[in-house]
């Protein structure tokens, strides 16, 4: 089988050069390549562009203008091309008239302008209130760069096309149809950026009046819309919170309010989700879920709000693994830049934040736990679903249609929680280890108190769980990206070591290990047997026959309520009945009524892998190649709470 690559997760976005000298280059080779391509007629679309059409000529003109202002040109022929790039935009992507079938318009026949998303009657009128905010965020830009260089007939017909796209956008339209966050946040930039120029143009009372609008549209329709995951507030985008597209193009929009304005509220709720993209991230920088794309990166969009808010809380964002196709601006067929997201490439060259590389090890998070090389993310719940280590990726297992990594009896997966979990934190030299213990429920309605504890050292993350019944296995996680050359590529074969390649689409296939699993980049080492169970045949089986072709999202889009993901295609992942099973049995000694497991995942090269396990009386005591621990009793110290004693020591390498 050919190797399967993620679509869009190459390498990090703080790895770009963003240097001024950098930029300017980026910035000089996109207007020369956009002259090149600039049709006849005036036009600098993507003459093979099928969607995305209403603001890409707008958006190239604004990096025309950025490009000359910050080199600027005495080349009649470039003030020219632009010149008649705008005239062609003006006279051919202006439109009046309501587009038929489009469904969300409070006022008709309005003759207000907007963007449309295709430029034909009736085609997908639905996405002509993003278009509409684009455009007229390019428009505001061409307004703060293009004195000089438009004539003064278009700076006045420019100035009146922003006003009216934002009349358009908050009276004629219902506001945020598709009820997706990031848009309707550039919504409010837009009309931040306006009113501040109408200020500068001494048009003051139309100024405030929109500045006030928009700012009341933040606070009292977005900010009170936003849905909470993991204690952050987040805007809420196709369904749900946290996208892995969206989230990093709200940061940006967030970052250019803030630069605006200079308002706090902007830097605050920007930092809230850039708290909750630090929980979610592995160490590099690898997530997926989300309502809109189950795990598809954004690339230029989202680079100012990362560099922006990695600077304000000292953080690595930048480890976030971009789509570096569009590392600084989206490309047409042509080569040339499409204009789409351009405004994101000019607040990028404006800005003056740079990048914080390099954050003081081991980083705790209320949700995660990571240390150089090795992390895991934990769910609202506290359930593990993504590990990282080695360069490579464990994501949630599926069993019976329940997701997680944990203990399991049976085909009952028990890491729901009944009611409050405990958490408790510890470190010790080189490590740093979290204590979950939960009380859950079997089929049979006996009540255990499970407790989960990880260690993350700089190469690894180590696994102990306690579980009160005997006859469990531990679900270790589903083997699913190591990290090549070419960006992350999908797991679809497993070793012992020396072994031969285990085949994870072969229905119902098991494969017993002495103690030691390759997956990728990763070795999976338990201190007790490992075996791998491949799922049943199936579509709804992720790495059957059926589906071993097909990433995380592809899957996920498949199973979903419509094929575009208008809804919230990332339930069509939570559709998925089974995937492979990695399986530990519990360690030799465990205390009896008690299993008790212990699970390495690290690199190849890593120490040979043993556990120890006693009953002390201070509770289970297990012992490892780089640490010990002991667990206390599940019920807590006197006041209830957890007990957890670290102890680590190097080890060999």
């Amino acid at each position: 089988m050919d190797p399967i690559l993620l679509p869009s997760q190459h390498a990090s976005s703080h790895d770009l050069p963003d240097d001024p000298a950098s930029l300017d280059a980026v910035l000089a080779t996109a207007a020369a390549d956009a002259l090149a391509a600039q049709q006849p007629d005036g036009n600098f679309e993507d003459p093979a562009a099928d969607d995305d059409i209403g603001d890409m000529g707008l958006g190239v003109i604004s990096l025309l203008c950025l490009a000359w202002q910050r080199k600027p040109s005495d080349d009649p022929a470039v003030t020219d091309a632009l010149r008649r790039g705008v005239d062609f935009f003006l006279t051919h992507r202006v439109f009046r008239r309501d587009n038929p079938g489009e469904p969300f318009l409070r006022v008709r026949d309005s003759g207000l302008p907007y963007a449309r998303y295709m430029p034909g009657d009736g085609e997908h009128p639905f996405g002509d209130w993003p278009s509409t905010v684009w455009a007229m965020l390019h428009a505001v830009n061409v307004l703060e760069l293009g004195a000089g260089l438009l004539t003064d007939g278009q700076y006045a017909e420019v100035t009146e096309l922003a006003l009216g796209y934002w009349r358009w956008l908050t009276e004629a339209s219902m506001f945020n149809p598709q009820q997706t966050g990031n848009q309707a946040l550039g919504a409010v930039v837009a009309g931040l950026m306006l009113g501040r120029h109408l200020d500068g143009v001494s048009r003051e009372r139309e100024g405030k009046r929109v500045t006030t609008a928009a700012m009341r549209l933040y606070t009292d329709v977005i900010r009170p819309s936003r849905v909470t995951d993991r204690g952050f507030a987040l805007p809420a985008e196709h369904g749900a919170g946290h996208d892995q597209n969206y989230l990093p193009i709200s940061l940006s929009f967030l970052a250019q309010a803030h630069r605006v304005t200079a308002d706090r509220l902007f830097l605050d709720d920007g930092a809230e989700l850039a708290r909750h993209l630090d929980c979610r991230l592995s160490a590099r920088g690898f997530d997926y879920g989300g309502p809109r794309y189950s795990e598809q990166h954004c690339g230029a969009e989202g680079l100012l709000g990362l560099r922006y808010f990695s600077a304000h809380l000292a953080t690595d964002l930048g480890r976030y693994l971009a789509d570096r196709r569009v590392a600084y601006y989206p490309l047409a067929r042509t080569g040339a830049p499409s204009g789409h997201f351009a405004f994101t490439t000019v607040w990028l060259c404006q800005d003056d934040s740079a990048w914080h590389r390099t954050p003081s090890f081991p980083v705790t998070t209320p949700y995660s736990l990571r240390h150089r090389d090795a992390s895991v993310s934990w769910t609202g719940s506290h359930t593990p679903y993504l590990i990282d280590a080695g360069g490579a990726a464990v994501i949630e297992s599926v069993v019976a249609g329940q997701h997680g990594i944990g203990p399991v009896l049976g085909r009952t997966l028990l890491t729901r929680a009944l009611g409050p979990l405990r958490v408790a934190d510890a470190s010790d030299g080189d490590a740093v280890a979290r204590l979950v213990t939960k009380a859950v429920v079997t089929r049979a309605q006996v009540m255990l108190s499970v407790q989960q504890l990880w260690v993350v050292e700089p190469r690894r993350t180590t696994l102990v769980a306690v579980v009160p019944a005997e006859g469990c296995d531990f679900l270790a996680g589903l083997p699913y990206i190591e990290a090549t050359a070419a960006g992350q590529r999908k797991i679809v074969t497993v070793a012992e070591p020396g072994g031969t390649p285990f085949d994870l689409s072969t229905p119902g296939a098991v494969l017993d290990t002495a103690g030691t699993l390759l997956a990728g980049s990763m070795a999976i080492t338990s201190g007790a047997a490992l075996r791998v169970v491949n799922p049943p045949a199936g579509r709804t089986s992720f790495n059957s026959a059926e589906t071993i072709g097909l990433t995380q999202e592809q899957l996920a889009f498949a199973l979903a309520d419509d094929p575009r993901g208008y809804g919230n295609p990332d339930a069509g992942w939570h559709r998925v009945t089974d995937t492979n099973h990695v399986l530990a049995g519990p360690l030799p000694d465990s205390p009896a009524g008690t299993s008790v497991f212990a699970v390495r995942y690290g690199p190849h090269d890593d120490v040979p892998f043993a556990a120890e396990v006693r009953a002390t009386a201070d509770g289970v005591a297990v012992t490892t190649p780089g640490f010990s621990v002991v667990i206390g009793d599940p019920a807590g110290d006197a006041a209830g709470e957890p007990v957890l004693r670290l102890s680590y020591r190097s080890p060999d390498r």
